[in-house]
């Protein structure tokens, strides 16, 4: 049995800790928010204490795994504290705002010896975790191109309008494009350089759209879209195109996942409808608390939200300088 204590009681807190209330192998004990109104909330939907202040949980010696849930330029400060407290610790996608905090973190858990996962949640979501099975099985044959599009449903609001804050949230394609990022390397490998458009500064980042062109080291190209504001809500998209056949996945059809293989003589193209089902906020916190369990590397550590921290940061690179940015190369 493990303790938990979640660190940030908003939206993904909230996921996060109803996934931990649901496991038969955690405790969850805490949840701590500045807003101890909005923490009060959650812990009694979940059945546990709420407090004012991350410290409150990570210096409790009963807890064994913290969960920051935090505004992303507040990773690295809370990840050090966790780690030098000698916690497991979950921390919510990205890994940092910047490189230098991304390194420092995994300097951090590696000299405490403790583990950490990141929340890259998409590898969790049935169509994607599909995709990369069909894509790996070489089905598809040489992959040529592939195309990606997330977003919509409004800007979002939090604590100090903190998404509107391009110092503390890197905008569009740290936030919400990086889960695309990270989808991409793990599918298809590393990335090789990348170049990017984005309406960036124009109405305090409220209308922010994205379109990112990225080589991959295989000679692939990916082309990926991201946008806070799409007519019909949030929705995601992707379409992968080999020498074999193509795989589209539209999140707005009744069957979003669909292969479709070249004909052959007497037969037909084949179509595979995936249908999501379990949470994937619970496969994912199940994973990392069942690797903890067991003794085993977590399914998505601290070098892999580095990597695709990099993609992300290269991206911003890419928009504010006009630029192609090349990705350096992989940690080893």
């Amino acid at each position: 049995m493990l303790n938990v204590g979640v660190v940030g009681a908003g939206t993904m807190g909230s996921a996060h800790a109803h996934a931990y209330a649901r496991l038969p192998n955690v405790r969850l004990v805490g949840i701590a928010d500045i807003d101890l109104e909005k923490a009060k909330r959650l812990a009694d939907a979940t059945g546990c204490t709420a407090v004012p202040r991350a410290e409150d949980l990570i210096n409790r010696p009963d807890i064994d795994v913290i969960d920051i849930c935090l505004p992303t330029h507040l990773h690295r400060y809370y990840v050090e504290m966790a780690a030098a407290a000698k916690k497991q610790i979950f921390c919510e996608k990205p890994l940092a705002r910047t490189l230098a905090d991304g390194r420092a973190i995994l300097d951090a858990v590696e000299k405490a010896g403790v583990k950490l996962g990141v929340g890259h949640v998409v590898r969790f979501f049935p169509e994607y975790a599909k995709a990369r099975e069909i894509v790996r099985s070489g089905q598809l044959g040489e992959i040529g191109v592939i195309r990606t599009s997330r977003g919509g449903g409004g800007f979002p609001t939090a604590w100090q309008d903190w998404y509107a804050n391009y110092a503390w949230s890197g905008g569009l394609a740290l936030d919400l494009m990086i889960h695309d990022f990270d989808w991409l390397r793990w599918t298809f490998g590393p990335v090789e350089r990348v170049f990017a458009k984005s309406t960036f500064r124009r109405d305090f980042n409220r209308e922010e759209y994205v379109l990112a062109t990225v080589r991959l080291k295989s000679g692939a190209i990916a082309h990926m879209e991201g946008t806070w504001l799409q007519a019909g809500g949030f929705a995601t998209s992707f379409e992968i195109a080999g020498s074999q056949g193509m795989l589209s996945y539209d999140s707005r059809k009744v069957q979003p996942l669909v292969t479709i293989t070249p004909p052959t003589p007497g037969t037909a193209g084949v179509a595979v409808p995936e249908s999501p089902g379990e949470s994937p906020y619970l496969k994912e916190i199940r994973a990392f608390i069942d690797a903890l369990d067991r003794g085993e590397p977590v399914p998505v550590d601290g070098k892999e939200g580095y990597e695709s921290l990099k993609i992300a940061l290269a991206v911003l690179e890419s928009i504010e300088t006009g630029r192609p940015v090349r990705v350096e190369g992989e940690l080893g």
